[in-house]
C-alpha cells in the first residue's frame, strides 16, 4: 500500500511540475514592432522583452501586453 502510495504521488509531480514551472514573456520583434507572448526567454537581439519580465501565468502576460505602450501600436 505504502509503495503505491509513493509512486502515485511521483507520477502525480511529474505532471504538475512542469506547469508549474512555466514562464511566459512578453516581447517585440524589433522589425515588425508586433509583441507576442512566449516561453522561453529570447535568445536573439532581434526580439526584446518588453514589460515587466517574466510572468508566471498566461492570463498575466495577457494583461500586460495589453498595458504595455510599445505594444497598442
Amino acid at each position: 500500500m505504502r509503495t503505491r502510495l509513493i509512486i502515485g504521488s511521483i507520477l502525480l509531480a511529474s505532471f504538475v511540475a512542469p506547469t508549474l514551472a512555466a514562464e511566459y514573456y512578453v516581447v517585440q520583434d524589433s522589425s515588425t514592432k508586433r509583441c507576442t507572448i512566449v516561453e522561453q526567454k529570447p535568445t536573439t537581439t532581434t526580439i526584446v522583452v518588453v514589460g515587466n519580465g517574466m510572468y508566471k501565468r498566461r492570463t498575466e502576460a495577457e494583461t500586460a501586453m495589453r498595458t504595455v505602450k510599445v505594444c497598442e501600436q
